[in-house]
């Protein structure tokens, strides 16, 4: 979810006002994907990159997100759907941790939608920690060096009970990952377009979605 920066500075305001609308930007685009029945829905709220800005956007960006949980929780649980979160959220304030913590509780039994945020993810640490963790069970001979496939990565990575990725969609005229989901994106369809994020809505979403229903997916095959 990239441009809030950008957006708040062709206004003349500050950055905060970009990510404030960012917010309702993110209220806009999980109705929605609620409505189009889109099974799960990944945001990219906070990379492990994100440390180096200023501290206090970083402090602004916690507080938004404070603001978030609390006042769309009893949306997600009475719209029946689950939340996740990907990534070493405990880095954050015990406060946040605390929030977070409970969010997930309170949905796990939603049997609806996924909603997944990323909080202080990095896909190239997640690749590292599974390489690390079979790197460890074959030298405890727990199996066999033969055995590390893709499958064996797969089962190690964040995602490894969600649904396979279809469509990563990149806001702001930006032409890069930014280090999200490398290994998951493997074969999904990638769509960058101009928007920035806090423009981008209900009817965004749907030429996205229909953008990806005219390509044709052949996992590498005729």
């Amino acid at each position: 979810m990239d441009g809030n920066g950008r957006w708040a500075k062709k206004r003349h305001l500050p950055r905060i006002a970009g990510h404030r609308m960012g917010v309702e930007a993110v209220r806009k685009v999980t109705r929605a994907a609620r409505a189009m029945g889109i099974e799960a829905l990944t945001l990219y709220a906070f990379s492990s990159e994100n440390w180096r800005r200023p501290e206090e956007e970083v402090g602004d960006l916690m507080g938004l997100l404070r603001l978030f949980i609390k006042s769309d929780l009893a949306e997600l649980v009475s719209e029946n759907v689950r939340l996740r979160v990907i990534g070493d959220y405990r880095r954050f304030s015990p406060d946040t941790v605390a929030l977070i913590d409970d969010a997930m509780a309170r949905t796990a039994s939603n049997t609806g939608p996924l909603l997944v945020i990323a909080l202080n993810y990095g896909s190239q640490a997640e690749l590292a920690s599974a390489a690390q963790e079979l790197a460890r069970r074959a030298r405890d001979g727990e199996m066999a060096i033969d055995a590390i496939d893709a499958d064996a990565i797969e089962n190690l990575l964040e995602t490894r009970d969600l649904p396979p990725l279809d469509l990563l969609i990149r806001t702001s005229g930006e032409q890069r990952l930014s280090n999200f989901l490398l290994w998951q994106a493997a074969y999904a369809e990638l769509l960058f377009v101009d928007t920035l994020w806090p423009d981008f809505d209900a009817a965004t979403l749907s030429e996205a979605v229909a953008a990806f229903g005219r390509r044709q997916r052949r996992f590498g095959g005729l």
